[in-house]
């Protein structure tokens, strides 16, 4: 192996580094706010409000992220204009793809969490006289997305490693960082393992915060024997 691949090129790995942690922050982040109303929606009893739900998680689950970029990034100009617009940014159409993706896998985490509440803590919401969307603001929303965390945190690591499309089109995210490397020393050893590294400590970050965030929130969760401990 070659070391000095590590060391001429690390500007270039933490731009890919820089730019694959923002891109994930921002679409988990609008991401998250999108999939709350929509996991709501496709609890509901009404269809005209379930089914356009059930419909978009079915399409963005049921189609590889890499096929919702190309259609975006490729496709969208055969319907609309996009010269002269954020829609011919390579990274804007990246961003997008990102967040309607995970918005529909959070929104199933949060319709599974809120299906799964126990019906203890709604009944008693009810006898302190709150309207049911009291309840569902105080009660049911805040517990769901508790017990979402464990769940929750599979999402955010297939999302950084879902990311590496983006280095498809032409973004110097992670992947796109060590395509360039290995263009220039035709090093792929090196250079993929490099960025796999570089995932890795992304992902062991990620479970860290997580555990952290479980610990706290899920706490009364726990058996006695590990809070005592």
């Amino acid at each position: 192996m070659d070391f000095t691949i590590f060391t001429e090129s690390w500007e270039i790995y933490l731009e890919g580094f820089y730019t694959t942690v923002w891109m994930v922050a921002v679409s988990l982040l609008i991401g998250l706010v999108c999939a709350i109303p929509i996991g709501v929606m496709r609890n509901s009893d009404n269809k005209f409000i379930a089914f356009p739900a059930w419909a978009y998680i079915y399409f963005f689950r049921g189609t590889p992220l890499l096929i919702q970029l190309y259609l975006i990034y490729y496709g969208l100009s055969q319907v609309i204009e996009v010269q002269g617009t954020l829609w011919q940014e390579a990274w804007f159409c990246a961003l997008v793809a990102f967040i309607l993706n995970t918005a529909a896998y959070t929104a199933e985490i949060i319709r599974g969490s809120i299906n799964s509440m126990p019906q203890g803590e709604i009944e008693a919401a009810k006898a302190y006289g709150m309207s049911q969307l009291q309840a569902f603001r105080r009660i049911i929303l805040p517990s769901a997305l508790r017990r979402a965390l464990p769940a929750y945190s599979n999402e955010v690591i297939f999302m950084v490693h879902g990311s590496a499309v983006a280095g498809i089109v032409t973004i110097v995210d992670l992947t796109g960082a060590a395509r360039i490397v290995n263009s220039r020393y035709y090093a792929p050893f090196e250079s993929f393992l490099f960025a796999g590294l570089c995932y890795m400590v992304l992902t062991f970050a990620i479970i860290w915060g997580f555990k952290k965030l479980e610990s706290r929130y899920l706490r009364h969760l726990q058996p006695l024997t590990e809070i005592t401990d």
